[in-house]
């Protein structure tokens, strides 16, 4: 598309943006194909372009881009798609993130685990960041470092070449042969990488990976400003005005919601804080442990990105192994915890322990005495010596309110760290971002998470602490009202399908302060073989969600979320894209989300009409 009719359509678009590609942090999964993210929404955009057809309700009418717009959203793929087409790359081969360093290190890991050199060559300055030094020891990336004056000086490479600029607009560059890959920085708005050559376009994928989870897109807020700069031919704006004021406000929430006194950190996702975590924890056992092995200990069907992260992060060093624990069906993570930390004591080994409560997609508590107890056991490795003590990874996304971490806590005696996906009850799904805190036992392990949660630079944005800062005082209120509907509609379907098996707390959990809005629902099957039960099962969740979404379609949605301020939400985790569990490990349940805001008695009506077709 011409230049000057490409800049006229996005003014176009900018001007009818639909206000859900802005406010959304789910899209819906009912118009969605996973295998086609990013391509199916762009080649029916490029159709409206073709039309110059901007209009509010086509816009709208477009498929989903990605489910979950830290992976990416309609604003990232019409930047991407721009940025594109003004320098002669295929969409595909653009690619924002929120953070500047990520699309390097996206880069330096591929290359890492395929044993390829990379040279990183900048104009003017690297991030303050750039850490090389622990770019080396910690992550095991290789490569070499030159400042240049001109890409096009820059000598021919056997490897990987990648080009860092710093830039305050968005313009043409000419792309140079020699260069593989251009990343431009634009200060707190974060980075648009280009990858340069048909030679490269392997990496494509990996990179997207990476921006899937161990960083995040640019925000939609962010990719606006960018677009309005493009299409106004100014620079960009820089508006972080009161980024110290939101983020001291919303670290005082997070130690009132957790219960504790230690600094919390602020994320730009839940994974974003998870891998600030997982590296930490490792600079902290080279540092700490010398020749001692890293065993990563995390439940195989833990879903939301959780379990390949972890996976991801022991690729890259023979130091680090993952530790399966069993904490769903038949298995007790007590038990499960117990069994594990043994043997990792006999290794003489370090213990990193990552555990969601209530555990997803069923639901479930564990006994949270025992669990102190056997964190807390001293145990000895095979020659007698002491064991290392273990480091408890709590993921309280379901219950970001139960209080574990207090100095009279359940788990004050155990070394500690709370973490949350602040896109659920938080922000009530305004933003992604993600925090964690440690109690006093653990405290001592926050710098090092401080350190490449800023190596990475994946800090929540300004404007993701704003709205942190606005929403978590009404958040433990939204959580009680939430649970009360919940609590009835999983009443209704009890006695109205007393055969479905439902994974929820019980009224003892409640009174102990386990009042989650989410339930998973295991329909009554039918069929001669475990092989015909099982695909009758996934039809009747297939029916109920459909029926759900098009009788009450201002409502009921089909799409990965909990904790949103209004509506109800529906989805196979098992099916989600979010996790890479292994098919043995899979569920394939359904599992509802309830909010304070939301017509019940409706959803009473279209469960019962239901109950009454099958």
């Amino acid at each position: 598309m011409e230049l000057n009719k490409m800049l006229e359509y996005i003014k176009n678009v900018l001007e009818n943006v639909p206000t859900d590609w802005l406010n959304l942090t789910t899209h819906r999964l009912d118009i969605y194909n996973e295998e086609l993210a990013k391509i199916q929404f762009l080649d029916q955009f490029e159709t409206l372009a073709k039309e110059h057809n901007a209009n509010a309700t086509a816009l709208e009418n477009l498929p989903t881009a990605y489910d979950y717009i830290r992976l990416g959203h309609p604003l990232s793929c019409v930047l991407e798609w721009a940025i594109g087409n003004l320098n002669g790359l295929p969409a595909d081969q653009v690619i924002s993130f929120q953070s500047k360093t990520a699309p390097v290190l996206a880069i330096l890991r591929k290359n890492h685990l395929e044993h390829r050199d990379t040279l990183i060559t900048y104009v003017n300055e690297l991030p303050d960041s750039f850490d090389m030094n622990v770019l080396k020891s910690v992550y095991g990336f290789s490569f070499e470092l030159k400042k240049v004056d001109d890409p096009e000086n820059v000598d021919s490479f056997d490897g990987s070449t990648i080009f860092i600029a710093q830039q305050d607009e968005i313009s043409k560059s000419n792309l140079a042969s020699n260069i593989d890959f251009y990343v431009h920085m634009y200060d707190h708005l974060g980075s648009v990488l280009m990858v340069n050559g048909d030679e490269n376009k392997k990496f494509i994928s990996d990179i997207q990976h990476f921006r899937r989870r161990e960083t995040v897109a640019m925000t939609p807020a962010n990719c606006l400003t960018v677009l309005q700069s493009l299409v106004q031919g100014t620079s960009v704006e820089n508006k972080n005005q009161h980024f110290a004021e939101h983020k001291e406000k919303v670290h005082q929430l997070v130690r009132e919601v957790s219960g504790t006194t230690t600094n919390p950190l602020v994320a730009s996702s839940g994974l974003s804080i998870q891998y600030a975590i997982m590296m930490g924890l490792v600079d902290y056992a080279l540092e700490n442990y010398k020749d001692k092995a890293i065993k990563i200990v995390v439940p195989p069907n833990c879903y939301g990105g959780t379990n390949d992260q972890a996976r991801r992060v022991a690729a890259c060093s023979d130091a680090i192994e993952i530790v399966d624990l069993l904490v769903d069906g038949d298995n007790d993570m007590v038990q499960s915890i117990d069994t594990v930390l043994e043997q990792i004591a006999k290794e003489d080994a370090i213990p990193y322990i990552i555990a969601e409560i209530p555990t997803n997609p069923r639901v479930e508590v564990p006994d949270l005495q025992k669990l102190r107890e056997v964190l807390s056991t001293k145990r000895k490795t095979a020659s007698g010596g002491k064991a290392i003590d273990p480091v408890f990874i709590l993921d309280q996304t379901f219950c970001p309110n139960v209080h574990f971490l207090g100095d009279d806590d359940i788990l004050s005696s155990v070394r500690t760290i709370s973490f949350a996906s602040g896109s659920k009850f938080p922000s009530g799904g305004k933003c992604t971002a993600g925090y964690c805190i440690a109690n006093k036992k653990g405290e001592d392990l926050m710098n090092k998470i401080a350190l490449h949660l800023d190596l990475c630079d994946n800090e929540a944005i300004d404007l993701q602490l704003e709205i942190l800062a606005q929403q978590m005082p009404s958040m433990n209120q939204r959580i009680n009202d939430a649970y009360a509907n919940t609590r009835e509609f999983v009443q209704f379907i009890a006695e109205t399908l007393p055969a479905a098996k439902i994974n929820f707390v019980s009224d003892e959990l409640a009174e102990e302060g386990f009042t989650p809005s989410v339930f998973s629902l295991d329909l009554p099957t039918k069929g001669n073989t475990p092989e015909e039960r099982e695909a009758y099962k996934r039809k009747m969740n297939d029916r109920l969600i459909h029926l759900m979404i098009t009788e009450i379609p201002s409502e009921s949605k089909y799409c990965v979320s909990y904790g949103q301020l209004k509506g109800c939400y529906w989805t196979i985790p098992a099916t989600s894209t979010q996790g890479t569990t292994k098919e043995d490990d899979k569920d394939y349940i359904a599992r509802v989300s309830l909010s304070p805001n939301m017509d019940l008695e409706r959803h009473k009506e279209v469960f019962l009409k239901f109950v009454e077709s099958m």
